[in-house]
């Protein structure tokens, strides 16, 4: 008994802290990896190469497959394309593919939840996204929400490029 009475105080005054705490502006809000660093988005956009100059006239255009020389310029041709954004119980997700091509060569979250789980998953789902060249990518364990809204914006956005 002459040891309850400071434990019960002791356990409410190590309580107190954790009943006052509110998260920072840092907590709050959605993670944008767009806006975070536009400097590298404009790098990564490499404008298609001029065609060539001819003397020779256009060939009229009568609804025939593309010339080899526009396809290669499609290959070439490096696009941004967003997907949806998907509500999650978590909160909105939403990606933004960069192609070249066909390639993925990138892959941002242009809207996420701020948490722990999402922060921590966001890098591998990068990652397995490239690695897949599709949205067919296994669920991040403790972000199975935004795993699944990050999956079906990108998604999406890749039907969209097409």
């Amino acid at each position: 008994m002459k040891r309850a009475i400071p434990v019960l105080a002791l356990s409410v005054a190590g309580l107190v802290p954790v009943w006052l705490y509110s998260p920072g502006a840092a907590h709050e809000g959605e993670i944008n990896e767009a806006a975070a660093a536009p400097e590298t988005q404009q790098q990564k956009q490499t404008p298609a190469p001029a065609a060539p100059k001819t003397t020779s006239p256009a060939p009229k255009a009568n609804g025939t497959a593309p010339t080899t020389q526009q396809q290669q310029q499609q290959q070439t041709q490096t696009r941004n394309v967003s997907g949806p954004a998907v509500n999650t119980s978590e909160g909105t997700v939403q990606v933004q593919v960069t192609l070249q091509g066909t390639k993925i060569t990138d892959v941002k979250a242009l809207r996420a939840p701020n948490s722990n789980p999402t922060r921590m998953a966001l890098p591998l789902l990068r990652e397995s996204a490239l690695k897949a060249q599709s949205a067919d990518i296994d669920t991040v364990s403790g972000a199975t929400a935004t795993s699944e809204g990050y999956k079906q914006s990108l998604q999406a956005a890749l039907d969209g490029a097409k």
